[in-house]
This record gives structure tokens, C-alpha cells and sequence, in this order.
């Protein structure tokens, strides 16, 4: 675990892009500052921006706190990715269900699931899986209800805009030190700010809820193998969002072919037989995965 993480080390990670696009500012950062239709709005909200985030920084009002973790895992199956106890791998702790793309390919190109991205358990290799989850939002509430009750409607939106972007900032920050001491599987990664905007890095980190796992029950299986909760005082809610809304968590994959991508629409095949490895009733699952079923579930 990780607590108190320097804010002043997280800003110097911040991506500015979607910032401005929470304030329905369309364009990219630094460009924007000197757009000629959008410069002077995105120059005065950036001042604003960096104001306040020293303020933040400066007097601590918000906390950053980390947890992350590596366990032995392999592939079962197509899809289901078990996670043992130790390296004997003996014992299962618990299991992730990776949903594969269902959607007809051209010649050669496969579907793929996350699950593609670890060693299946019949080859006998050793491989592993890292998780992580991450919030920068700790003591937001008290400054919202201080901006709030002020009717700084203005200052309430920036603090949590700026909250998110340091969660992100934080989530980045974490995966290079990940790749480069925790895992330790890239040590000599030498990347610029824009380097690691693009990914330009072996690695992914999918979170539970985006596009190429969509399914947000995962992260009760993520939250559990990290002990999140009391670990960072990130909950999940009824709805598995998490809070404080500035958080961020998901998955480590080192395979050096490892990439995103998103699920498409699935069928009820799939569906129902991972609601059954799941011990979940299929129509709970079916209600999480609604918006990439390919048929109605009525």
C-alpha cells in the first residue's frame, strides 16, 4: 500500500487533454491554449486549474493512496484465468472471467480476450498477474462542502475535475513504476510525458467496466483479492462505481503483445456460460453486460 503519495509527483503525470474536455472544451493540450476560437477560454481555465492544484498541493487537501499486487496466475480454458494461492499454484485463490469478442473477423484476425494474454495452464509456464487500484479523492468532500456552501459552483466542478485527473495521473505513475521496479519486467524504460500518453509501453492495465471487459462484477473479484477497501478507503457502491469518484483500478498484463481493445456485441452463449462458472444468476449478468448483448434478453 501506498499512502500519501506526493501530489506534486502525480502533476507532473496529469494528461490536460480530457480536463479540457470536461469542460466541453474540444481539442488537445497544449494545442488548445492557442486555438484561435478556444485559446482564451482553455488559457483562463488552465490558469484556474494550476491555481488551485497548488493550492491542493501545497496544503495537502487531498491524500493519494495506492494498493497494488502480483499473484501467480494462468489460463484455464479459453477465457477464465485462475489465480492461485502461491507459486506452487496448487491452490486456486480466486478467478477472473474474460470475455471474448464474438464478432466475425477478417481472414486470420482472431477474437481475442484478455485471458489470450497469460500462459495457459497445461504449458507448465509460470506466469503472472498484477492488479491495482488507486484514488486521489481522499478529503474531496470537505472541500466541495466548503465550495458549495460558499455557492462556488465554479470552484466545486474544478476540484473534482482536478481529482479525477490526478486519479489518472496517479494510475500512469503507478503502471511505469510497475513496469519499471515492482515487476520490474521493463527496468530501463526511458519515456517522455507524451510517450506515455500514447502507450508507447509493453504493457496494458484494462480496468473492469471498459470497453474490452465491460463486465463490472470483476471488480468485486479485483477488490477482494487486494483487500481495496480497508487498504485505500476506495468502497464500491450498490452500483460498483467507486468512491471516491476519483479512482481508478484494473489489471497488469506484461505480455509484450498485449493490447486493447473493445469486446462488441456477444451472444448468449457466452453470456450464460460464464454466468454459470460465475455462480451468477444469467439475468443479473445479462443486466451489467445489457449495452453489448446482441440479443434481447426478454
Amino acid at each position: 500500500m501506498l499512502d500519501n503519495y506526493p501530489l506534486d509527483e502525480l502533476a507532473r503525470y496529469i494528461d490536460w487533454t480530457p480536463f479540457f474536455h470536461t469542460w466541453e472544451l474540444k481539442g488537445r493540450y497544449p494545442r488548445i491554449l492557442d486555438d484561435e476560437n478556444l485559446g482564451e477560454a482553455a488559457r483562463r481555465l488552465f490558469e484556474d486549474a494550476q491555481k488551485m492544484l497548488a493550492e491542493v498541493i501545497a496544503n495537502k487537501s487531498l491524500t493519494a493512496r495506492a494498493v497494488l499486487g502480483f499473484w501467480p496466475a494462468n489460463t484455464v480454458g479459453h477465457d477464465t484465468i485462475e489465480v492461485y494461492e502461491d507459486d506452487s499454484r496448487q491452490q486456486v485463490r480466486d478467478e477472473f472471467f474474460t470475455l471474448r469478442q464474438q464478432g466475425e473477423k477478417g481472414p486470420g484476425i482472431p477474437n481475442v480476450a484478455f485471458s489470450d494474454y497469460l500462459a495457459p495452464k497445461e504449458t507448465g509456464r509460470a506466469d503472472y498477474l498484477g492488479g491495482f487500484a488507486v484514488t486521489a479523492g481522499l478529503g474531496i468532500e470537505k472541500l466541495i462542502e466548503k465550495y458549495e456552501a460558499d455557492h462556488d459552483d465554479y470552484s466545486s466542478i474544478m476540484i473534482k475535475a482536478l481529482a479525477d485527473r490526478l486519479a489518472e495521473a496517479f494510475a500512469e505513475r503507478l503502471h511505469q513504476r510497475v513496469r519499471e521496479e515492482f515487476w520490474g519486467y521493463a527496468p530501463h524504460e526511458n519515456l517522455s510525458g507524451e510517450d506515455l500518453i500514447k502507450e508507447e509501453y509493453r504493457g496494458i492495465r484494462p480496468a473492469p467496466g471498459y470497453p474490452g471487459c465491460p463486465d463490472h462484477t470483476e471488480k468485486i473479484t479485483l477488490f477482494r483479492l487486494l483487500d481495496a477497501e480497508k487498504q485505500t478507503g476506495i468502497i464500491l457502491t450498490e452500483n460498483l462505481a467507486m468512491y471516491p469518484t476519483a479512482a481508478v483500478s484494473g489489471l497488469y498484463y506484461a505480455h509484450p503483445a498485449a493490447k486493447y481493445f473493445g469486446l462488441g456485441k456477444i451472444g448468449r452463449d457466452q453470456v450464460a456460460d460464464i454466468a454459470e462458472r460465475k455462480a451468477m444468476p444469467l439475468p443479473e449478468l445479462e443486466r451489467w453486460l445489457m449495452p453489448n448483448l446482441n440479443y434481447d434478453p426478454q
